[in-house]
């Protein structure tokens, strides 16, 4: 999305909610893509950490020791701090990635990071940001990447792991993460051409949905079923 906007993570400070399994790698995916994660949260408050976020660190608390973020804010030092209260949403970032729980992206939050200017929301958990948000970051030119699109690549991994499986094949995790990033650059191209031919250039939401159904469709009538 950003590449198609002729931009890119490299510099730009992120929001991430959450810390579980899919926080923790979509932190790390952004300081491999050059940006700077600078909040994450969990359900007790969230942290905010001005030099970014030590991964590391956060995956020790949470992962071996089965802690808090606000364990990670108390270990990091002077540069973290816990915020027991309030909102995520409410810290000035250039990317928001929502990737704890459905709703929990309102339009309050959604006023919020406009506010602050942000540029691009990715969804990462399951409807994460309310239809009101939603409508808030379109309105406000916001490129915003629903989940069915952008947290496709659970199910794609898991359908590469059957592919696996009935080929009787065994792929490295280079060769698996090509094969995954093809995917869903193609998921991208396609929500961007579906909306397009649609009438909503560079809305991903209406691509993301009509992609879908016509698939559905297709495969129904392919079927026999209708």
């Amino acid at each position: 999305m950003l590449a198609d906007a002729d931009d890119s993570f490299e510099g730009k400070k992120v929001v991430v909610s959450g810390a579980g399994n899919v926080a923790v790698y979509a932190i790390e995916k952004v300081h491999q893509l050059g940006g700077t994660v600078i909040a994450c949260s969990d359900s007790a408050g969230f942290v905010v950490d001005a030099e970014g976020i030590d991964l590391a660190l956060l995956k020790d608390v949470k992962e071996r020791r089965r802690e808090r973020p606000s364990t990670y804010a108390a270990e990091r030092g002077a540069s973290s701090t816990h915020v027991p209260s309030g909102s995520i949403w409410d810290v000035p970032c250039d990317i928001a990635l929502p990737c704890a729980t459905q709703n929990e992206l309102p339009a309050d939050g959604a006023k919020s990071l406009v506010a602050n200017g942000v540029r691009l929301v990715a969804e990462g958990a399951n409807m994460p940001a309310t239809p009101e948000a939603i409508a808030i970051l379109q309105e406000a030119g916001v490129l915003f990447a629903p989940g069915k699109a952008s947290n496709a690549g659970g199910v794609a991994t898991s359908a590469l792991e059957m592919q696996q499986n009935a080929s009787r094949d065994t792929w490295g995790f280079e060769e698996t993460e090509a094969k995954l990033a093809a995917i869903m650059s193609e998921i991208h191209r396609t929500c961007v051409d579906t909306a397009a031919e649609y009438g909503a250039p560079g809305n991903y939401v209406v691509g993301a949905n009509l992609a879908g159904y016509i698939r559905v469709a297709d495969a129904m009538v392919a079927q026999g079923v209708i």
